[in-house]
């Protein structure tokens, strides 16, 4: 790995808002293979007690200080190889900052295709041009000279022909000076704008905002910047980007001096061709590239953040389910679950059609409930989710008063039942009968449910399809990996999409873990997995953590306690006259520890024990909370009892809801109705809201007021103020 000087280490410091020593403590980690899981939880002395976002946030400068210096590198070994490098542009390129400042460094050497400039050097004008630029005296005119230069054979048959030539050398000559390129870049960036117009008389609708549209790039919002180039790839749209061109001219006249040239005319005129025609559209290409990856960048953004809370929805555990994947023409899809997920009975049922086929409907669900024992409903929220609420509700007021149903979002349910995870998961049953499991199992465990779909599926993200899959990927796995190690994996009862995602696996050693159960049985210590084909020891230092034993020979391994901090553990039993065995299982022993631990000086305790004051305090936490979930600390889902239908609503009414999605001019909201309702990004709160993540959160429970009802669009506005 490319080491890093001290100077960039204090500037990713700054950057950061840490100290350099915390910085090159955090990289040497990561350098050495290890996960951010595992730094965030078990290195915290090594990084200062950095959090994981801090963490990640060094890993990407880090990574993109790398790029920099590894495309330089390459720069600067074409330029040699052309035998152009000086001390001069190599250090200039050794101190470049931005990939923008190399390339431009870059661009007069860069191989380039057969240019006008390069025909113009080819028919021997490259000399004339010279003598233009250098202000040579033997020249007293532009035209004077180039009549002598004329020469039919080369296609110079006319001195324009040759003063064109000079012109298009010189053109390129301006446009590939940096610092000529910075300062068009600066006014491209104050004055620059998009005009949008219709593409065609017939354009896509949808995109009718557009039609007649401009707006300056400097203040485009991400979400706009996506739409609109949505638009231009359906051809929908005609996107081009307009500049205060005179003040580009303006800037770039003061910088060469060329008011103060022998042929300032010629000269000026060259420099105005160099902007329209070289840079201008060099600088659309990348102003219009950064908006776009920062468009991008800003959606993954805003998914990352909705899919983490998703992913973190606490679970109903302990709770029979039955779950109903909606629908019309092919029914209603039923599963049955018991308390671990596993399915029971299935069935379908119709509600379409007369009141005996809804009443039957409504006795095959009740009787599905009273054999099953069931106290929850999950319903699908796809089509004839509201149809199958009513039934639902219905049969709670007639004769299940202790039953209750909730909507869960089921985006992504049907491609994992048709997914090979989800053939090889449930062998025996069709596609709609494992989405219909699915369903369920996302109200009983929503994170060991989700980690089996693509996450662009889940439907939390804001034009998601519209960005690089590769980002995407990239950043969502990132979320995952983090949701599912700080939750924490029971070793026994995850399947391979669980584990593939713990710190230091990966699906191969993952399903090795599982074929291992399959044949050994369960687990009776971490230790164990050092057995498992292609699990070392540096595997399992990252994993062994994340991994829980419930119910397994050693009881510190239904812990967040790591093995190599057993021993240490054990002491600090010993010292506190508890057994180890009966710490995480008495809870009279762990009552007893709980007032112990309340009693003591940690520093001085971590100093005795030669240990760092962050894993002492973890430690303690661990053993005072054993099984702690920490999902568990989060409200839980809105379980209804009855429907709530567009009609029956009145602007001021008062609703409980869950917020499915936030985005940013606001957050959808399910208050009970097909069509989730609106809290715009001014509604959210008394005060003014930059962010909509400020706020609310995917999964929360809020009190919304009804403040307009469309009837015709059957959209409602809602609002979270006081007044």
């Amino acid at each position: 790995m490319l080491k890093l000087e001290t100077a960039v280490l204090d500037r990713i410091a700054q950057e950061v808002g840490v100290k350099s020593s915390q910085v090159a403590g955090t990289i040497e980690l990561l350098d050495d293979g290890n996960t951010v899981p595992f730094i965030t939880r078990y290195r915290k002395e090594r990084t200062g007690n950095l959090d994981e976002v801090q963490i990640r946030d060094i890993q990407q400068r880090v990574k993109s200080h790398r790029q920099l210096r590894e495309r330089a590198a390459t720069i600067l070994k074409s330029i040699e190889s052309q035998d152009k490098l000086t001390p001069q542009l190599q250090q200039q390129i050794e101190a470049a900052q931005t990939l923008a400042e190399l390339e431009d460094l870059y661009l007069p050497y860069r191989p380039k295709k057969r240019t006008r400039a390069q025909i113009a050097r080819e028919r021997g004008l490259e000399g004339f041009a010279e003598q233009l630029w250098s202000e040579d005296p033997a020249v007293d005119s532009p035209r004077a000279a180039a009549a002598q230069h004329v020469n039919p054979e080369q296609e110079l048959a006319t001195a324009d022909d040759v003063l064109q030539g000079a012109s298009d050398i010189l053109a390129e000559r301006i446009a590939e000076d940096g610092s000529v390129r910075e300062s068009a870049r600066r006014v491209a960036l104050k004055t620059g704008r998009l005009k949008i117009t219709a593409a065609g008389k017939e354009a896509d609708e949808s995109f009718r905002d557009y039609f007649d549209y401009s707006e300056a790039v400097s203040k485009i919002p991400p979400h706009r910047v996506l739409a609109i180039n949505r638009g231009e790839t359906e051809s929908a749209l005609r996107v081009k980007f307009v500049w205060d061109g005179d003040a580009a001219q303006a800037k770039t006249v003061r910088l060469l001096k060329l008011n103060e040239h022998r042929f300032a005319l010629f000269m000026m005129d060259v420099s105005a061709d160099a902007l329209s025609r070289l840079i201008l559209p060099s600088l659309e290409r990348e102003l219009r590239r950064d908006l776009t990856q920062r468009a991008e960048q800003h959606a993954i953004e805003v998914f990352a953040r909705n899919l983490r809370n998703l992913l973190l929805q606490p679970p109903v555990r302990g709770q029979r389910v039955l779950a109903i994947d909606p629908g019309f023409r092919t029914g209603c899809k039923i599963a049955v679950l018991d308390e671990t997920g596993n399915c029971v009975a299935t069935d379908v049922v119709y509600i379409t059609g007369s009141q005996s086929k809804k009443a039957a409907a409504r006795d095959k669900l009740a009787e599905l409930v009273a054999e099953h024992s069931c106290h929850l409903i999950a319903i699908g929220n796809g089509t004839a989710c509201r149809e199958t609420e009513e039934i639902a509700a219905e049969l709670i007021a007639e004769s299940h008063a202790d039953l209750r149903y909730v909507i869960v979002n089921e985006a992504g349910a049907s491609i994992y039942s048709a997914s090979d995870a989800g053939r090889e998961e449930f062998p025996d049953y069709d596609a709609t009968t494992r989405g219909t499991i699915s369903i369920g199992r996302r109200l009983q465990d929503p994170l060991s449910e989700l980690v089996k779909i693509e996450p662009q599926h889940i439907g939390v993200g804001m034009y998601q399809h519209d960005v690089s899959p590769k980002s995407l990927k990239e950043s969502l796995d990132e979320v995952i990996e983090s949701c599912v190690n700080y939750v924490g994996v029971d070793l026994n009862t995850s399947g391979t999409a669980l584990l593939s995602h713990v710190s230091g696996l990966n699906r191969r050693t993952a399903a090795n873990i599982v074929s291992w159960r399959n044949e050994h049985g369960s687990f009776r210590t971490r230790r164990q997995l050092l057995e498992v084909a292609g699990l070392g020891q540096a595997t399992y230092t990252q994993a062994a953590g994340f991994l829980k034993i419930t119910s397994g020979d050693e009881p510190l391994d239904a812990t967040w306690i790591h093995p190599e901090s057993y021993p240490t553990t054990r002491r600090l039993l010993e010292r506190f006259q508890l057994p180890s065995e009966k710490v995480t299982r008495d809870e009279t022993v762990r009552e007893t520890l709980q007032q112990r631990v309340a009693e003591l000086d940690r520093p001085s305790l971590a100093q005795e024990f030669e240990i760092g004051l962050p894993t002492l305090t973890d430690i303690l936490d661990a053993l005072v909370r054993p099984g702690r979930d920490p999902r568990a600390d989060l409200p839980a889902p809105v379980f209804k009892s009855d429907i709530l239908k567009l009609e029956d609503l009145q602007p001021g009414m008062t609703l409980q809801g869950t917020v499915l999605n936030v985005v940013d001019f606001g957050a959808f909201v399910d208050i009970g109705l097909k069509d989730s309702g609106l809290v715009h990004i001014s509604k959210l709160a008394d005060q003014y809201v930059k962010n909509p993540h400020d706020i609310v959160a995917v999964g929360d429970v809020v009190t919304v007021r009804v403040e307009e009802i469309d009837s015709v669009r059957r959209r409602v506005s809602l609002t979270m103020r006081s007044a």
